[in-house]
This record gives structure tokens, sequence and C-alpha cells, in this order.
């Protein structure tokens, strides 16, 4: 057991996906920041820390330095936005999005704070950037600073998220080398669509939960809802009737869009959720029985968020395209979790190396 007190600040820390997490792990989290005010309530309530709403590129040495003590360890953690590293994104025009810089400034703060232990979570073709070498240039400045680094493309069930969810996974600390904890699950006990989310209430299109307004589902138009009706768990819109197919089914690359409008099935891990996920239109993320798209209570869930999350105030004072948004580019908590615990488990070892 560390007897040192563990501290972490949280750099594009949304609505709080992995602070939540590192502080069911145990450690203490205290403060989060982000250029995007709407997730305040969110992280504030759920992670108990302030939410300091900020840009990065803004951000100084004493604006994160202060929430630590001395004798802490020092834990930075910046999962910087993920959209410009996307396959939709990644042979685009880097004029048009900035954002890959972000990681850049994440490193500025790293040198001038010089924190203890460093997490980065991201998207796998951050790896694959061939504009310019972001990730390598990022863990070639960190091993230069003293870190020992090490890196990994996670599977999300191997570790109890019900989502086939595939993250870069970086850890660095300067105490020793440092890694992520072996997996917690296989494929004969992953976590399924049905285990997370079938016990939740039966919803209609567009109908919300009088229990809880999370628990709501988008309303789909009428075409929408036939070619829901026709779909099975897994299939396409090669299963609808004629007339109810797009025009770009019946050309030849949209043979590439199966999933497209498709239900999720009960007994595997769901689809990657992304911002469009409580949406039919953009992937498989039609409820697996019922005739909607799945909740955002739903998708928060899939997420790994625990069913009391709170991701608004109340049912008048919430949007739900910015909630879904906000679920879709959050760090699944249960990640964060794995990563506190990876972190507490470097510390012990190190620790009982000294005695």
């Amino acid at each position: 057991m560390m007897e040192q007190p563990i501290s972490a600040v949280d750099l594009f820390c949304g609505i709080g996906g992995l602070s939540y997490g590192l502080k069911q792990a145990g450690i203490k989290i205290k403060a989060g920041f982000d250029f995007d005010n709407k997730c305040k309530y969110a992280y504030e309530t759920n992670c108990k820390a302030p939410f300091i709403h900020e840009d990065i590129t803004n951000i100084k040495k004493e604006d994160i330095v202060k929430f630590y003590k001395e004798e802490d360890i020092k834990i930075l953690l910046g999962c910087a936005p993920c959209q410009p590293f996307s396959t939709y994104t990644l042979n685009g025009d880097k004029q048009k999005d900035q954002r890959w810089q972000l990681l850049y400034e994440f490193t500025r703060l790293i040198k001038e704070t010089q924190p203890d232990i460093i997490s980065m979570e991201n998207v796998p073709n951050l790896l694959n950037f061939k504009k310019e070498p972001v990730f390598e240039n990022f863990v070639n400045e960190l091993k230069e600073e003293g870190y020992f680094v090490w890196h990994q493309i996670v599977y999300s069930p191997d570790y109890g998220i019900p989502q086939k969810r595939k993250r870069l996974i970086l850890l660095a600390s300067k105490k020793g080398k440092i890694t992520l904890i072996n997996p917690t699950h296989t494929k004969e006990n992953y976590v399924t669509v049905r285990e997370a989310i079938g016990q939740l209430e039966a919803l209609d299109s567009g109908e919300s939960s009088s229990k809880d307004f999370i628990h709501k589902a988008s309303k789909l138009s009428d075409k929408n809802l036939q070619r829901l009706k026709q779909s099975v768990q897994g299939g396409s819109w090669k299963d609808w009737d004629e007339d109810l197919k797009l025009e770009c089914h019946k050309k030849e690359s949209g043979k590439t869009y199966g999933s497209v409008y498709g239900r999720m099935k009960w007994d595997e891990p769901s689809p990657t959720m992304t911002t469009f996920c409580t949406g039919i239109g953009n992937g498989r993320f039609g409820h697996p029985e019922q005739d909607r798209a799945i909740s955002l209570r739903e998708a928060g869930i899939l997420q790994s968020f625990p069913l009391e999350y709170k991701f608004a105030s109340n049912s008048e004072n919430f949007k739900f395209t910015q909630v879904s948004k906000q679920i879709g580019n959050a760090v699944p908590p249960r990640l964060g979790e794995v990563i506190g615990l990876s972190i507490i488990k470097h510390l012990e070892e190190i620790e009982d190396g000294k005695k």
C-alpha cells in the first residue's frame, strides 16, 4: 500500500471519463482542464474536482503545479482530441485541422511541470500520421526528459469494456519501467451488449424514460423506422426491401457501408461508440431488439460509465446531441481505472524494490 499521496491533473478532461476511472482506482484527482465549458457540470459532479475552463495553448506551468503538494507523486494526464488522427481525417489537409498540434502543447507542459508519471490515450491511427511523425516525436521528447516510456494498442473488451474499441495507450514514468496491467477478460467472458444494457427499460423511438431522462432515444423518421424494423442483429441494408435501400447502397462503393443503419448483436461487445452513436445513420447503433437507436444512457454504459453517472443536472437543462458528443468523445472510465491500477502497481513495485 502506497503511503505517499498520488495526485493527478487531467488535461483535455471532457466530462471526466479518465479522471473518474483513476479516482475509482484510488488516485486523487486534483483538477481537470478543458476548453469546452459545457463539460463542467458532469466533470465536477462526478469527479469531485474543479473544472478549469481553458484552452491548452493558454495553460502555463503555474496553472498546473499549484494543484500538487510537494510530497505528491505527480501524474499528468493528456488525452488530446482524436479527430485529427481518425480514419476520416488522416489523409486530409493538415492546414484545415491543427488539432494534432495539441500533442506538442502537452509536450510543452510536461517539460515545464516535470510530472513523475504521464498517461496519454488516443486512436491507433496516431501511429500512422504521415504528415508529421507526431507520436514518434512525442515519445522521443519524453525519453530525452528522462522518462521510461511504454505504449501499446489496447482492445477494450480485454479489460471488461463492452465495446470493440481499440485505443493507443501510453504510460511514462521517471521512476522506472511501467506497463499496463494484464488483461482482465478473454473472448470467453467479454462483457456483452446484453450484459451491459439488457436490463434497461424498453423504449420506443423518440421516447424518454420517466425514471431517467438520460435514458432517451432519438426520434427516427418513418423511413428509418421501417429500415430498422427489417434489420436483424449484425445484418445490413441487404436485409431490407428494395424500396428502402439508399441510392448509395446500390453503387459498388456502397458495399463497404454494411454496418450503417444496422442493429447491434446482443451477445458480443458493441461497436465503438462515436459522437454520433445515438443515431442509426452513422454505424451499427440500432438496439438489438427494440425499434430504435440506442439511448444516451445505453451509450454511456457501453462506454463503461456507471448507471448513476450524471451527464446533466435536469431534463430541461441538457441537449441530446451535446451529451451524445460528450459521451462519444470520452475516455471509457473503466480504461481510466485500468490505467490508474497500472500506475499504482508500478509505484508499489518501485517502493518494494527499495525495501
